[in-house]
């Protein structure tokens, strides 16, 4: 029964969150869950608040209203607890290109209070996760923007985490290398059970098999799966029931007085 109950807690629950710049209002009762062992595509435009969304989950910025919690812990109130089962992937780079592979992951596990001895075997487990085992001692700056994804892919879950956040992961990459990305992380979610929020612009890194939440403008417009959000709109695909609901919602704040 406990075990029951601990699979039906979520990796995360946002629960009407909202966020202001001044009076401006980046989020506006915000509430989406991603499960345990699953892919959830956070998609909206780019302003469209996923970064603020992100920022709140990590504790970069604080949460004045509603609640963000990570496997039943409150972000707020027991941020040590939830933070330690959330691995993050920024869209800005977050590795030092001047020191090598292991010197940066190295640092991010002491940062986790990972103790020398194993954080190598953790370096050891996470390189071979991501497939660059043998660019451990490689400088970053002398890496592929492909491969250095997958390095930040990599230090995000040095610390094991059971939820993992990815935001814009292939900002810069090619199609091949935005194709690998994507592979490489739905692997996670179904080898090591990790529950996955990604959030992007292109609809083209929707997959049937994903749930999706449609935010736009601080607002979340629809989530569920694939089929159910394209259904709620009677649209012809993914990008179709995008299109409609955000052009809805555009006409209706023109429509307001």
């Amino acid at each position: 029964m406990a075990e029951a109950a601990a699979i039906a807690v979520p990796a995360l629950e946002v629960d009407q969150v909202s966020y202001f710049y001044g009076a401006r209002a980046a989020l506006d009762g915000v509430s989406l869950r991603v499960d345990p062992s699953s892919f959830t595509v956070l998609l909206g435009l780019n302003g469209a608040g996923k970064s603020t969304l992100f920022s709140l989950i990590t504790r970069l910025y604080a949460s004045p209203v509603g609640h963000i919690r990570i496997f039943g812990h409150d972000v707020g109130r027991e941020p040590g607890a939830a933070l330690r089962n959330l691995g993050i992937v920024f869209q800005s780079k977050a590795l030092d290109a001047d020191i090598s592979v292991r010197q940066n992951l190295l640092y991010h596990a002491a940062l986790h209070g990972i103790g020398r001895r194993r954080a190598e075997v953790e370096i050891d487990r996470v390189l071979a996760q991501v497939k660059l085992g043998d660019k451990r001692g490689d400088r970053v700056a002398s890496l592929s923007i492909g491969q250095m994804r997958r390095i930040e892919i990599a230090r995000a879950l040095l610390h094991r985490p059971r939820l993992l956040l990815l935001d814009e992961a292939t900002a810069g990459l090619d199609i091949r290398a935005r194709a690998d990305i994507l592979a490489h992380v739905r692997q996670l979610v179904a080898s090591e059970g990790v529950g996955v929020l990604w959030a992007t612009h292109l609809i083209d890194e929707v997959d049937a098999g994903d749930q999706v939440v449609v935010l736009h403008k601080g607002r979340v417009l629809a989530q569920g799966s694939v089929q159910a959000v394209v259904a709620s709109v009677q649209a012809a695909d993914i990008g179709d029931a995008f299109a409609r609901l955000t052009g809805a919602a555009d006409a209706n704040t023109e429509q307001r007085p």
